[in-house]
């Protein structure tokens, strides 16, 4: 009986392999994936592919967790990157070459993926940078208007210091690339009477990342749209040409919508 790695794959242009790509790491936006999956559901070759490719996922995830390259190194494969399609056929190589070739390549890889799929960066991608936690230690108050704003901005726009209107803390950051734009997450905490619960704060800067498919509704002049990734209850939300993405687990969609929401008073400015 032939193996997963020995299944003939059938001939797929260079988007549909960075969709099912896409689908496996949790990327694909939430418009293409009932269309993305059916089709893998109907080719045996197509979910071969797509489980190698699972594979692969779960590993780069265990690797990122104990290793990380140098600043240095990841701003030089950022400078060399290959293009999009040339990118779409090299995972696949990796996925078909895996069990010889993983412990070389994990580090490119782990690079490489945060930053997008050989199509436009989606808020799912931006959602998803939420999930790989902090790397760096929570800004602190804005010198200026520390009741409102955190020390940390995307470009012109600052993340806002929760702790005095609504009781969740900054405790970490970290910082990506997504399509060439720069993404800060910076992580909140909220103490519950019978749980922690941590939420993660994407700012995309400019130019805009294109609105995903989930429920839209205005509060206090903001348009939300409301949508649930891998499990994450996701809201997202833009100002001006910055793409905002606010996700967590177990947290109401009325508490994030109202965070999202949040304007700061002239007083908390002051």
């Amino acid at each position: 009986m032939s193996s997963p790695a020995d299944t003939p794959t059938p001939e797929l242009s260079a988007r549909e392999r960075a969709e099912i790509s896409s689908l496996a790491d949790g990327t694909l936006d939430p418009g293409r994936r009932a269309e993305v999956q059916a089709r893998i559901d109907a080719s045996p070759e197509l979910r071969a592919l797509y489980e190698r490719e699972r594979r692969v996922v779960e590993m780069l995830h265990r690797a990122r967790t104990t290793d990380r390259a140098p600043a240095s190194l990841r701003a030089r494969i950022e400078a060399q990157r290959p293009s999009g399609a040339t990118r779409a056929r090299r995972r696949f190589v990796y996925g078909a070459a895996l069990a010889g070739a993983l412990a070389v390549a994990v580090v490119a890889l782990t690079l490489i993926l945060p930053a997008g799929t050989p199509v436009a960066p989606s808020v799912s991608q931006a959602a998803a940078l939420g999930a790989l936690g902090p790397a760096a230690p929570a800004p602190a108050g804005n010198p200026d208007a520390p009741n409102a704003l955190l020390d940390r901005s995307v470009e012109d726009l600052y993340f806002p210091n929760w702790l005095h209107d609504f009781g969740w803390r900054a405790t970490g950051q970290r910082v990506d690339r997504l399509g060439g734009r720069t993404a800060v997450t910076v992580y909140y905490e909220y103490k519950g009477h019978t749980r922690v619960y941590t939420i993660a704060y994407t700012i995309v800067g400019s130019p805009a990342l294109k609105a995903p498919v989930g429920a839209t509704n205005w509060l206090h002049g903001v348009q939300l749209r409301t949508l649930t990734l891998d499990g994450r209850r996701v809201v997202t939300w833009r100002r001006g040409e910055h793409t905002c993405v606010l996700s967590g687990n177990g947290v109401p969609v009325a508490v994030l919508q109202r965070l999202a929401a949040w304007k700061p008073s002239a007083q908390d400015r002051s």
